[in-house]
């Protein structure tokens, strides 16, 4: 229960209504309850590459680089996968409510992007290291979800990062055998610079993933 709170809570973003006939004819969303994961299809690129970014190159805070693999559950890699995220700006804030083409809103914010696995199954997102929420004990995070073309979407745990002092014993062991995979990671920094790694695992332990297709 303490793990599923602690979920919750990294993922309660208020969200203004978005439409789900935007999502009809798109992959169904598993793995409920998921609080506004249709928006992962506001404003999708039609044909993203591997390597995206999410915050401009001017934008304040430490750069952070975030890659990872995509594998299924044998492990063998897993091309043309999307992945995507999102998460606050320096100050803990998702900063502007955009409006994406269609009018489209949401409060996922700005700072968000998609990449598609390459070959190797590979993916990369060049930002920031978000804040934390002011005035709150959550740790500093980056929301993520997949989008496995033809058969579902999904949020997986959020990446969190070993270094955080908000960053609890107790949710690193709750979270250690997490959603697509173990989401909290281990920072490194060079000048300035941050590396993570989040690797993913497709389904895994996502409720109502589809299984009759898989190898």
């Amino acid at each position: 229960m303490k793990r599923r709170q602690l979920l919750l809570s990294l993922l309660s973003v208020p969200l203004l209504p978005i439409a789900r006939a935007m999502a009809a004819d798109r992959e169904p969303v598993v793995g409920l309850p998921c609080e506004g994961c249709e928006a992962v299809f506001a404003g999708q690129p039609s044909n993203p590459s591997s390597h995206a970014r999410i915050a401009p190159v001017n934008e304040p805070g430490q750069p952070l680089r975030l890659w990872g693999k995509v594998t299924d559950r044998r492990g063998h890699p897993q091309p043309g996968v999307i992945v995507y995220a999102y998460h606050t700006d320096k100050g803990g804030r998702y900063p502007t409510t955009i409006a994406h083409p269609g009018g489209i809103r949401t409060r996922h914010g700005r700072l968000r992007g998609w990449a598609r696995t390459d070959a190797r199954g590979q993916y990369q997102f060049d930002t920031i290291r978000p804040g934390s929420y002011p005035g709150r004990d959550i740790p500093e995070h980056i929301h993520m979800q997949v989008i496995e073309p033809g058969r579902a979407t999904y949020y997986i745990d959020d990446v969190l990062f070993r270094d955080d002092p908000k960053l609890t014993a107790q949710q690193v062991r709750e979270l250690s055998q997490g959603r697509g995979g173990r989401g909290v990671t281990a920072p490194t920094e060079s000048n300035g610079n941050w590396l993570v790694r989040r690797d993913i695992e497709l389904g895994l332990n996502i409720p109502g993933y589809p299984q009759s297709d898989l190898p």
